[in-house]
C-alpha cells in the first residue's frame, strides 16, 4: 500500500508523463484536424478523430479518452449537444471536454459551460494556447482521477481498521475468530487477511521458561 501511495503522490504533483494521455479530436473540418493533429502529434499523445457528434458519442464510450477537443459548428449534432450526451452516460461523463470554437459571445461561452464543457480555445487555433491548455486539463484529470484512488484506499484502510476495532468472537480454548461469513480462523490468518501485518515468531519469557523447566 505504501508504494502505491507513492506512486499516487507522483502522479497528484504532476510527475507523470502526460505522453500516454489519449485524446480525441472532433471537427467536421478535416483541415482544422490536421492543423490540431500537427500541434498535438509533436506532443506524443495517443490521438483519435471524429468528425461529428454521433461518431465521437461512439469512440468516446469505447475508447474513454483523457480528454476531448470538441468543435462547437457541425452539421447534424453539434458540439453542445454531443456535450451533453457525453455528460449524461456514466460512462463518458467524467472525461473533460472542451470546445473549440470561432464563436466568442458570452452566451455561447455559458451555454458550453452549461452543457459540460471545462474550457474553451478559440479559431484560429494558436500553438501554445492548445498546447496549455491541454496540458492543464490532462493533469487536473489525473489529479482527479489520483484523489479518487486514494480516497479508495483509505476508506479501505479505515474499514480494516474498523474490522479490527468491533467486538471479535473468540473461542476460549483455541483462540480461533469467527470471520463476517461465520468461519472459524486461526488468529494468524485472520490477521493478515484483514490488515497489512506480518509475523515475527518468538517466544516470551514465561513460555521459555516453562518450556525448559526440569522435573524436580
Amino acid at each position: 500500500m505504501t508504494n502505491d501511495l507513492h506512486h499516487i503522490g507522483d502522479t497528484v504533483l504532476g510527475f507523470e508523463d502526460l505522453e500516454s494521455a489519449r485524446i480525441l479530436v472532433v471537427d467536421d473540418n478535416t483541415a482544422n484536424i490536421d492543423v490540431m493533429l500537427a500541434f498535438l502529434e509533436a506532443e506524443g499523445y495517443d490521438l483519435s478523430i471524429a468528425t461529428n457528434g454521433e461518431t465521437a458519442i461512439k469512440i468516446a464510450r469505447h475508447s474513454r479518452p483523457d480528454l476531448i477537443l470538441l468543435d462547437v459548428m457541425m452539421p447534424g449534432m453539434n458540439g453542445f449537444e454531443t456535450c451533453r450526451e457525453l455528460k449524461a452516460d456514466e460512462r463518458t461523463r467524467e472525461i473533460p471536454v472542451i470546445f473549440v470554437t470561432a464563436k466568442k459571445e458570452v452566451e455561447d461561452i455559458v451555454s458550453g459551460f452549461q452543457s459540460g464543457g471545462v474550457d474553451y480555445i478559440s479559431k484560429p487555433f494558436r500553438q501554445e494556447e492548445v498546447l496549455s491548455r491541454v496540458s492543464t486539463h490532462l493533469r487536473l484529470r489525473r489529479l482527479v482521477v489520483a484523489q479518487e484512488r486514494l480516497i479508495t484506499k483509505l476508506n479501505g484502510a479505515l474499514a480494516e481498521v474498523d474490522t479490527l476495532r468491533g467486538l471479535l468472537p473468540i473461542c476460549s480454548y483455541c483462540k480461533k475468530i469467527k470471520d463476517e461469513k461465520g468461519a472459524w480462523k486461526k488468529l494468524e490468518t485472520y490477521i493478515r487477511t484483514h490488515t497489512q501485518a506480518n509475523f515475527s515468531h518468538g517466544i516470551c519469557p514465561e513460555c521459555l521458561e516453562k518450556a525448559f523447566q526440569t522435573d524436580t
